[in-house]
């Protein structure tokens, strides 16, 4: 018998929304906010290009290895207390951060700050499935990926507005505002949403049966797989696309932040969308079109670049349209992966997030090999969209029968 979700209902509904919305931006703020200080740490630290971007990687590896920890943990001692720990770590590593004297144990603090974010992120996910599941949790999804959407393009502004008046130390100090402000938030508006009856068992060895069992349960793989590898396509994109559409297509940064702004428009208006069409539709099709919509973006942004054609308008199209389908994608992959988890969400979640980052964290810094090249990034992001959908028909190919409400064919 399906699990059947904790019922909330307004105000808590909106306040929950929030939160969870707040709690889902914490990768994004924690990996974008002090990109424009780059230069600056560099020249502070009186070191290379290398560490500093290693600071970044350190956070990105954190974020996914803390999910491990954080969600089965969750699901033992419920959501509250592993949130409220979590969020007093990602302050204190964050005023660490600000007073760090190399940019070594920057490098160490970033890997903690990531450690202890990823509670956040996989506890966000969690409180979805708890408080709404099936359809709710899909279009509750599609509402928090206009906070996941929007957070990339305002983070780095709120990163450079605050180096107009300080120095790169000051954005570690507005990160730890940040946490422990969502801490006070969520000690006093956020109820428990895992009751002890529903509850498991902590430890090393549940722990692992629970992953070995998720990790063998081929409809769970396939969302959260395919949505993994969506992540990767787009983390190419993030990280390649200033060098390729900069130097080779001649924008000033200013006009790359606008086409990096229409592509997340691109994003935020397909979740929206979906959010109305889930219930008339269903979720699995949507992501299926999603998929589709993913492999064909980037195959064409391929053909582009590989036949050699002409200008930027014939290479930013296929860029909307890869980045777009992550409206359909991220949303539907994640409840359509949770919905048989109920007792194991933090553990589900976490898994959905490994799986998410650890693509990530292999393209990122792969789009550059080859320099200055719009190739790298092209054939990354083609293979990694291709093998999302593949890994999808292959794995989840049939509806599910406990929730058909999700899963139209």
């Amino acid at each position: 018998m399906l699990d059947r979700p904790s019922v909330v209902r307004p105000p808590h509904a909106t306040r929950l929304i929030v939160l969870v919305g707040c709690l889902s931006a914490f990768g994004p703020l924690s990996i974008d906010m002090y990109l424009p200080g780059f230069p600056r740490i560099e020249h502070a630290f009186h070191t290379s290009q290398p560490p500093v971007q290693l600071t970044l990687t350190a956070c990105i590896v954190g974020l996914a290895l803390g999910q491990i920890v954080a969600g089965p943990l969750s699901d033992a001692r419920g959501r509250r207390g592993p949130l409220m720990a979590g969020l007093g770590l990602y302050g204190l590593a964050s005023l660490l951060c600000a007073i760090a004297p190399s940019v070594w144990l920057l490098v160490v603090l970033r890997l903690g700050q990531g450690l202890a974010g990823a509670v956040g992120l996989v506890i966000a996910n969690a409180l979805v499935r708890d408080a709404w599941g099936g359809l709710g949790a899909a279009r509750v999804f599609s509402l928090t990926l206009l906070v996941r959407s929007a957070a990339p393009i305002v983070a780095p502004v709120i990163g450079g507005a605050v180096l107009s008046f300080t120095s790169w130390r000051g954005i570690f100090v507005v990160l730890a505002a940040t946490g422990f402000a969502l801490l006070g938030a969520v000690a006093l508006l956020l109820p428990e949403t895992h009751p002890h009856e529903r509850r498991r068992p902590g430890g090393v060895r549940d722990t692992t049966r629970t992953f070995r069992r998720l990790l063998r349960t081929r409809a769970f793989m396939g969302y959260a797989a395919s949505q993994g590898f969506v992540f990767g396509t787009m983390f190419a994109y993030i990280a390649g696309s200033p060098f390729v559409l900069e130097k080779i297509y001649g924008l000033s940064p200013g006009e790359f932040s606008l086409a990096f702004a229409v592509n997340a428009g691109g994003i935020m208006a397909t979740g929206q969308l979906n959010g109305f069409l889930v219930g008339r539709v269903g979720a699995r099709r949507l992501l299926r079109v999603g998929l589709a919509l993913s492999a064909a973006g980037t195959l064409g942004l391929l053909t582009v670049v590989v036949t050699g054609a002409p200008g930027l308008w014939l290479f930013l199209p296929p860029l909307f349209v890869t980045a777009a389908a992550m409206g359909l994608i991220i949303p539907n992959a994640a409840a359509l992966a949770l919905q048989d988890e109920g007792t194991v969400a933090g553990s589900a979640s976490a898994l959905i997030g490994v799986l998410q980052y650890a693509p990530a964290a292999l393209a990122a810094p792969l789009v550059g090999i080859a320099g200055v090249s719009a190739y790298p990034m092209a054939i990354i992001m083609a293979v990694l969209s291709c093998t999302a959908g593949l890994l999808f028909v292959t794995l989840a190919p049939w509806k599910h029968r406990r929730t058909p409400e999700l899963a139209h064919a």
